[in-house]
């Protein structure tokens, strides 16, 4: 076990596991009501949760070949290939050959992907206002240190143990 999770581990202070407490279920239950919340004001727009992550990575990047824009929203590529085709069949984005490689396919945002696409950054922008909500601009600055921290922890959990 790395030396920083080890000594956290074996502190006085260290919480033994319950169930209903834990970081990771709580941490759970945050990211299940916030995507459930972004759901509902993408209602709007005709999207679901999983579809305004593609259109928002093409805002910020586009055009992008299905594996690179799958790696930037964090999908495999069969998902994002059929989530693209939803896309597709609004209208909001389109495939294309590259001009420079045949062998390349390219999706992009039609006009209309971009028009709704400008508007997700606002739409996210005031849910994670919302959220934070009664936290002071220290209350935020510790909670993006902290939760910093335990990623690089579940980083670290993730890596080979040492003998």
């Amino acid at each position: 076990m790395p030396e920083t999770l080890a000594g956290a581990c074996a502190s006085p202070s260290a919480t033994p596991y319950d169930a209903n407490s834990s970081i990771g279920r709580q941490l759970r239950r945050l990211v299940t009501q916030l995507a459930s919340t972004v759901d509902r004001r993408m209602e709007p727009l005709g999207l679901t949760d999983a579809q305004w992550r593609p259109l928002l990575c093409l805002l910020h990047g586009s055009p992008a070949t299905a594996s690179e824009l799958a790696r930037r929203c964090g999908l495999d590529t069969g998902g994002l290939t059929r989530l693209v085709d939803r896309l597709l069949a609004k209208g909001l984005c389109q495939r294309e050959r590259c001009r420079t490689d045949r062998r390349v396919v390219e999706i992009s945002l039609t006009p209309e992907g971009e028009r709704v696409a400008t508007q997700l950054p606002g739409m996210l922008t005031q849910v994670q206002h919302e959220l934070l909500h009664g936290f002071s601009s220290a209350e935020e600055a510790q909670l993006r240190a902290m939760l910093a921290r335990l990623q690089d922890n579940a980083m670290a959990l993730d890596q080979p143990q040492k003998n």
